[in-house]
């Protein structure tokens, strides 16, 4: 028995009718609804996403201002 090459693609998991890439885009292509991602996976990314802007905001928070343009006194002249 010879093993099958590991995937991420959903072509070559899925058979439909004979089983071919084709027909699989075909399907897919005629049945946009049932293509959607899991409600457990949207979730899951929607979470990522969220602890991901609070470290990020953490960071922003945590470090230090840099004066990039100082103040300048406007009472300079030449």
């Amino acid at each position: 028995m010879t093993r099958r090459k590991k995937t991420r693609s959903l072509a070559d998991k899925v058979t439909i009718r004979t089983g071919r890439r084709k027909d699989y885009r075909q399907w897919r292509h005629e049945n946009p609804d049932e293509v959607a991602p899991s409600r457990r996976f949207t979730q899951k990314k929607r979470q990522q996403r969220k602890l991901q802007a609070a470290r990020k905001q953490a960071r922003q928070q945590a470090g230090q201002p840099i004066d990039i343009h100082p103040p300048r006194d406007d009472k300079e002249t030449d």
